[in-house]
């Protein structure tokens, strides 16, 4: 047993220490008494997981997990020493089918893993504490309600019928650990006299600017009348007949939370005030949230506080899949990654679990808009059961009212693809939806959270819900389904809510620390490589298909031939099909309005679908998310007999002063023709304009028109501050591909001290292609990136372990050696 935790009131105590463990078979002990000496005992931790009490002995390995399914799961924990008196045990998350016994006597059944539960004891000093898991396999293998679909990526379908993760569940998708034990925290409360409890806020930004602060709490004691406090304002609160203090605080013109693209993310916090002290009751961000449908009802654009924002980002997995922690210490280097590459926005997938407060303050802090699909994927589900029903809406309301105070909460979804699974096999329109979807988790939506949008499905609002020209799509074409990179533009996808899925090679240093096999070739490579079940192919496939597109070679001779080339190609290629993707996407002409890569992180280290890898190193495809989201931006699209056209985003709130300039160039070297223009933008600007009006006269930019052989084998968009001249963003166009634009070149790299860390300057005398960096103990600012020829290149490095002194190489696609610093 532990003091208050970090997160704990002082009333409160985290039961985290002191829990022992043991596992049976399913069903031998009917109650604690029958606990016996001949049965292990072992250190569990709780928060935590019974996979991750094995893992910490040695005796789980995630990479090959025994099934945990089939046993039952005893903790104990012995409380002896406690103060006698009432107190009350809150389970924030017991996976799955959970008995809870105080003193031997059952005194809580749970069925779900995403219902919290409060149980009312009196300690008596001398107490024990324990908690049964049952298996969960045989509640899988009971009958339900006839299912009119059954998805293959699932197993077992009886799923559908218990409330809990699908992790684990997911051959191809995520190795076979499965969520197992209290794997949120128990905590022990003590009543607390005149102290605020069950505290509810909620704050929203009005159109006029004025902020809006709704807020109570339960509470008696009070001599006085609570004050409310918030942004340095106040009010005096009320008390109804129910016990509860109110109150309704208005603020005029207000500091507005924005997602860190768009602005400031502010944070207020909220006070009360009563008999001469001061309580902190929460943190508030005052946001609007709309979405707009567009003229023709078909369109799905996020607006926040009025403005338009390009949504960017991933789905999230989880923090492990063995712990599935929700301590702010493990989402903080996750989360602040998510920042660094400028996401505004993370999906928690109905396949996933719901993340804990921590996870949403420090995305309140962050600036990242959350996407919450309710725990519901693929599954017919049994609506029409009124347990189950039931079980639903108190998962919901429960998070909805956890959730409440976070500006973070942008969107709420009814789930994954149970629209789209009914909808391609086959069944009319009406069969698609439900009662879930219909009317009670809307209606929950409406009651707790009416300032967050909801949406039905995922996908979902075209003719088919995976449509992409309508409504919220997830979007393949450029990925699973191997169209040309043209078709980001020609499917006219409006929202994606998953996209770009490639199985993504990570760092050198991950394979050789952590999957030191042949590429490919090896089952434990191929292991680790993401497939939809059934399906003839996987994700590496996909991947090859679009490194042979861009590089015009033969993925599987240049992989048996050169190993380390056809990895570094790999790399390459699948970050520069995003950076690509979203430059199509991002210009002020697209009819896309956001799109989410699958997924933010690997479970295991591999060439997963992760940006970050396994370890938390951000991966190529990563670095390249970075540069294709910067707020302030460059991009160029190729019009064909129009030429090139440029475009420059400008997303802040602020008007930029910015210098665009233009530069065509023959062998990766020798310039051509060039252009330039000073511009400013105002906040939440973008522009338009054509090459040629640069260069001031015609130029096959596009290599289009072909009279003769072409000119120039590259194009390079640089944009720069207006008042420093320094570079803010750089876009690169290649007329006739990647491969022809191959050109032997080299670099000059040189290491400095400065100010705050190390720099590495970098110079090319042609330009190079996915330039990389290996510098062991250090992350580089920028990784994977085109070098255009002449002007040098500062790549700040920054320590991550206890090095001291950088070392490493500078390599490139295209570079005639390594070079060492």
């Amino acid at each position: 047993m532990d003091g208050p935790g970090p997160d704990a009131l002082p009333h409160e105590v985290v039961l985290r220490k002191g829990w022992r463990l043991c596992l049976t078979e399913a069903g031998a002990w009917s109650d604690p008494s029958m606990r016996s000496d001949d049965v292990e005992a072992m250190d569990a931790p709780v928060p935590g997981t019974v996979a991750g009490a094995l893992e910490r002995i040695g005796r789980f390995d995630r990479t090959d997990p025994l099934p945990l399914i089939d046993l039952d799961a005893w903790y104990f924990l012995d409380l002896a020493g406690e103060k006698p008196g009432p107190a009350t045990l809150a389970f924030e998350g017991l996976a799955t089918i959970a008995e809870v016994y105080w003193n031997g006597e059952k005194r809580l059944a749970a069925s779900s893993m995403f219902v919290a539960h409060d149980l009312a004891v009196t300690l008596t000093g001398d107490d024990c504490l324990a908690i049964c898991f049952r298996a969960l396999a045989p509640h899988l293998d009971r009958r339900g309600p006839r299912a009119r679909w059954r998805p293959q990526m699932i197993v077992p379908q009886g799923l559908r019928l218990v409330r809990t993760t699908l992790l684990g569940h997911m051959p191809g998708w995520c190795p076979a650990v499965q969520a197992v034990g209290p794997y949120r925290p128990v905590r022990l409360v003590r009543p607390q006299p005149a102290a605020p409890q069950d505290v509810r806020l909620q704050a929203t930004l009005e159109p006029d600017g004025a902020g809006r602060l709704v807020a109570s709490f339960q509470g008696d004691g009070f001599s006085g009348t609570p004050e409310l406090r918030c942004a340095g304002s106040g009010v005096e609160m009320t008390l109804s007949k129910d016990g509860r203090w109110s109150a309704e605080l208005s603020l005029a013109n207000v500091d507005a939370w924005w997602p860190h693209t768009h602005g400031r993310p502010a944070l207020h916090a909220v006070k009360m005030h009563v008999d001469g002290q001061t309580h902190a009751i929460g943190r508030v961000g005052f946001r609007r949230i709309e979405i707009d449908r567009g003229p023709d009802g078909s369109d799905f654009s996020l607006r926040v506080n009025g403005a338009p924002v390009f949504c960017r980002g991933a789905v999230w997995t989880t923090a492990d899949i063995v712990d599935l922690p929700g301590e702010r210490e493990r989402y903080e280097p996750l989360l602040r990654a998510a920042a660094e590459a400028g996401m505004n926005m993370l999906r928690i997938g109905g396949t996933m679990a719901y993340e804990t407060q921590a996870f949403f303050d420090l995305c309140d802090e962050l600036g990242i808009l959350v996407w919450q699909d309710f725990m519901l994927a693929n599954f017919d589900y049994p609506a029409s059961d009124p347990d189950f029903a039931a079980l639903v809406r108190a998962e919901a309301e429960q998070f909805l009212r956890r959730t409440a105070a976070s500006p973070a909460l942008a969107v709420l979804c009814g789930g994954s693809e149970m629209f789209q699974q009914a909808a391609m096999l086959g069944l009319p329109r009406p069969a698609w939806s439900g009662p879930l979807t219909d009317s009670i988790l809307p209606q929950a939506v409406e009651a707790l959270r009416a300032d967050v949008a909801f949406v039905a499905n995922s996908p979902s609002g075209g003719a088919m819900p995976f449509s992409p020209n309508a409504g919220v799509t997830h979007y393949y074409g450029v990925g699973a389904y191997c169209r040309p990179l043209e078709d980001a533009r020609r499917a006219h996808v409006r929202f994606a809510a998953e996209s770009l899925a490639f199985a993504n090679v990570p760092e050198q240093s991950t394979l050789d620390a952590h999957l030191p096999v042949p590429a490919v070739h090896d089952p434990r490579w191929k292991a680790r490589v993401p497939r939809d079940r059934g399906a003839s192919w996987d994700f590496e496939d996909i991947r090859d298909h679009y490194l042979g597109l861009l590089y015009d070679c033969d993925p599987a001779r240049l992989r048996r031939e050169d190993p380390i080339r056809y990895l570094d190609l790999s790399r390459a290629a699948s970050a520069e099909v995003m950076e690509a993707t979203f430059a199509e996407w991002r210009r002020p002409q697209s009819s896309c309005n956001g799109a989410l890569v699958w997924t933010f992180q690997d479970l295991l280290p591999g060439a997963g679908w992760g940006v970050i890898d396994a370890t938390g190193l951000p991966k190529p495809a990563w670095h390249a998310l970075r540069r294709a989201f910067r707020p302030v931006q460059v991009l160029l699209s190729d019009e064909g007999t129009n030429g090139l056209d440029v475009h420059v985003l400008n997303e802040g709130d602020r008007q930029r002063t910015l210098t665009v300039e233009v530069v065509c160039l023959r062998d990766g070297r020798q310039p051509v023709v060039s252009g330039r223009r000073d511009l400013a933008l105002e906040g939440r600007e973008a522009v338009t304009i054509a090459a040629t009006d640069l260069f001031g006269a015609f130029f096959d930019t596009s290599y289009a028109f072909r009279f003769g052989p072409p000119s120039h084998d590259v194009t390079v968009a640089t944009l720069r501050d207006g008042t420093t001249a320094a570079p803010i963003a750089q876009a690169f166009h290649f007329p006739r591909g990647r491969a022809k634009a191959l050109l032997a070149g080299n670099l000059t790299a040189v290491l400095v001290q400065a100010e705050g860390g190390w720099l590495l300057q970098l110079q090319a005398d042609r330009l190079l292609q996915s330039v990389h960096i290996d510098c062991p103990g250090f992350l580089p600012s920028d990784n994977w990136f085109h070098l255009a020829p002449g002007e040098a290149r500062d790549i700040r490095l920054a320590r991550t372990d206890d090095g001291e002194w950088p070392r490493g190489e500078v390599r490139a696609l295209n570079l005639i050696s390594p070079v060492s610093f």
